[in-house]
């Protein structure tokens, strides 16, 4: 099978695994009474006398089979209820938030995923040596960090203690510039649209305040990725391929990098997009430490406020980015090992 019809066909079966997720949330909708439910569509506390209304207008009391339908029509048209916690839609808070994380996020995973792969080889080719030891010591040491106590550690030495890497996404002062006229958001990220508004400050000052949430997660993250190719290099290094590759006369480099690391990287593809997922879908903690108004902080606030309407479009949101990064995980299996389009 080619590589296009590959992809044509894990798209295709990308549609009923949406469907199932949505199946699902909807379920869980179902828990609650149409009176409960109806709170999906509240924007203003003077609509609970009109409740009544809004059930005969969204189907609430119609067959399941029908209110699936209905609900869904809404999700595909982008309502997702109205969030009492952020006040304004749902979608729309998702997507005023989302930015955030996406920054940070997209700073902080190729230095995971590039760093814990180069670690992780080295650390396997020089197996039980002094590289090794300090590598897999300090893989313990990250993985078992607290994320809130290490950022709280990182802001107490930089910020509180030197006056620098402060937290929140901008000053107060930058954060009125970039929400006034003079200030275009192209993409939502302060980082790229510093450079596109010609403000090269602006980008300066969030990649500043990005300092120490990057460290935070990449610090917590890297050790995962270090220890699992550490352990599929291993793996690969004992492989008769790599042996006959060596009885060929090829150099320990080219047996690493042409042989070696490219088979070993499958286990770790698949788990570099479950890490990208889960850390868009809102890195919680980090968020919370470092004040920064992100998705992953807007999900907790909703489901400490018992905000239903938030807490479901929340879980679509975060179903839907896991569906996608699976979706691009075999894709780039497939890329990296062309047998895989066989199966």
């Amino acid at each position: 099978m080619g590589l296009r019809a590959f992809i044509i066909r894990r798209l295709l079966l990308t549609i009923p695994t949406l469907i199932g997720v949505s199946l699902l949330i909807f379920a869980v909708t179902q828990m609650f009474a149409p009176e409960q439910r109806a709170t999906l569509y509240i924007k203003d506390i003077k609509q609970i006398k009109d409740i009544d209304a809004l059930i005969e207008k969204y189907g609430l009391n119609a067959p399941v089979y029908t209110q699936y339908f209905i609900w869904f029509g809404q999700v595909l048209s982008g309502n997702l209820g109205y969030s009492q916690t952020a006040k304004m839609p749902v979608a729309e808070a998702i997507l005023t938030k989302f930015p955030a994380t996406a920054e940070l996020v997209l700073l902080s995973i190729p230095i995971t995923i590039l760093v814990g792969i180069y670690l992780g080889v080295q650390s396997a080719v020089h197996r039980d040596k002094i590289i090794d030891h300090i590598t897999r010591t300090l893989s313990i040491i990250g993985w078992s960090l607290p994320t809130f106590w290490l950022g709280i550690v990182l802001l107490a030495i930089f910020f509180a203690g030197m006056g620098i890497f402060p937290p929140e996404r901008l000053s107060s002062t930058t954060e009125d510039f970039v929400h006034s006229a003079a200030f275009i958001k192209y993409t939502g990220l302060n980082t790229i649209d510093g450079l596109l508004n010609g403000q090269l400050w602006v980008t300066w000052e969030a990649l500043q305040h990005l300092v120490l949430p990057t460290i935070t997660l990449v610090t917590i993250q890297i050790a995962l990725i270090v220890r699992v190719m550490r352990s599929s290099m291993l793996e690969a290094l004992n492989k008769g391929y790599i042996t006959a590759a060596r009885a060929k006369g090829l150099t320990q480099k080219e047996v690493i990098n042409k042989h070696a690391r490219r088979n070993a990287l499958i286990p770790v593809i698949t788990l570099s997009g479950l890490l990208a997922a889960g850390m868009l879908n809102g890195v919680i903690i980090t968020e919370t430490v470092f004040n920064i108004n992100g998705v992953g902080r807007f999900g907790a606030t909703a489901a400490i406020g018992i905000d239903i309407p938030a807490v479901l479009g929340f879980a679509l949101f975060s179903c839907i980015l896991f569906v996608s990064a699976n979706l691009m995980v075999d894709l780039l299996y497939a890329y990296t090992d062309p047998r895989i389009r066989l199966g």
